[in-house]
């Protein structure tokens, strides 16, 4: 062999080598809304990577790799006159249908990534559960109009309950009776009142909540300590990613369901304290839900995958 044709080999070896390293690394957003932290990807012309259960598993495991709540995908709209998609993947690469405080992020990253959106005060943005519309009400601050909840069995779905209203129904959870309001606003949730919320070991009582077999397809379970009419203390255990610093739309369907009991008022602001700080929720007429709360940028990166 000529040294010129080993020098060849090298150098086209050595290309090779380096494109396999580049498709083997991936940009990305770290975003949280009260602590509710995302990897965001932009998929909009690539779409949503093949492996991306396993991807979520991968780089959202916490002191292994980035570490996140899960992954959040922005892809091409889907619908006419949208600004974007949301697709959401937990911790353990299932996939939720909505996430309040990740869309927060995915607007704030369109309105800084998108320049079609940078001027606009108003976005949508598709989810796997309906089309949502979000006004920017400020430096890093989102309103999100979530819809309209509901509490009837099918849309949730749960069974063995009734059809519903399912307002204060009784549970048993290992052994242990509860009293519990079941909300679907776009994904299900069981909120449950308790005295104090910091004393709750979650990680014991949260997984036999999640996999209840009165909820075929797993619960998102909100613990609520109640202050006054307009203030709340929740805690939260999410299916997919166990407990989590916030759940946007687990403090919906915690107002929501004190709604239902007659605790909390219609057409006010409550404020709820959550694990990664407040976020601000108004039920309307007609159950409609308004949530706001802040969108941060924690840093921009690039993975080895």
């Amino acid at each position: 062999m000529t040294e010129s044709r080993l020098l060849l080999m090298i150098i086209v070896g050595s290309l090779q080598l380096i494109e396999r390293m580049d498709l083997m690394k991936r940009s990305f957003t770290k975003m949280q809304g009260c602590a509710n932290d995302y990897i965001y990807l932009d998929c909009r012309t690539s779409g949503v990577p093949a492996d991306i259960a396993a991807l979520s598993q991968k780089l959202s495991a916490r002191h292994f790799s980035v570490g996140a709540d899960g992954i959040i995908c922005i892809c091409a709209p889907e619908t006419p006159g949208a600004d974007g998609t949301m697709r959401i993947f937990n911790a353990d690469g299932s996939e939720a249908q909505m996430c309040g405080n990740g869309i927060r992020c995915v607007a704030e990253w369109l309105h800084v990534h998108e320049p079609a959106c940078a001027d606009k005060p108003v976005l949508k943005i598709d989810t796997r559960s309906g089309l949502k519309t979000l006004t920017r009400m400020g430096e890093e601050l989102w309103q999100v109009e979530m819809g309209a909840y509901s509490t009837m069995a099918a849309a949730l779905p749960a069974v063995h309950m009734g059809e519903g209203p399912l307002v204060n129904c009784p549970l048993v959870v290992d052994g242990k009776p509860w009293s519990v309001t079941c909300i679907s606003v776009g994904n299900p949730h069981c909120v449950t009142i308790v005295d104090a919320v910091d004393p709750l070991k979650l990680e014991d009582i949260g997984p036999a909540f999640e996999s209840h077999p009165n909820f075929p397809e797993r619960i998102n379970t909100e613990f609520v300590e109640v202050t006054d009419a307009t203030h709340l203390k929740m805690r939260v255990w999410e299916r997919g990613s166990g407990e989590t610093w916030a759940c946007g739309t687990g403090t919906c369907a915690t107002v929501a369901a004190l709604v239902e009991q007659g605790i909390c008022p219609v057409g006010e602001d409550v404020h709820v304290a959550l694990r990664g700080g407040e976020l601000i929720i108004r039920v309307l007429p007609g159950r409609q839900l308004l949530m706001t709360g802040a969108a941060t940028t924690v840093y921009e990166g690039v993975a080895e995958v």
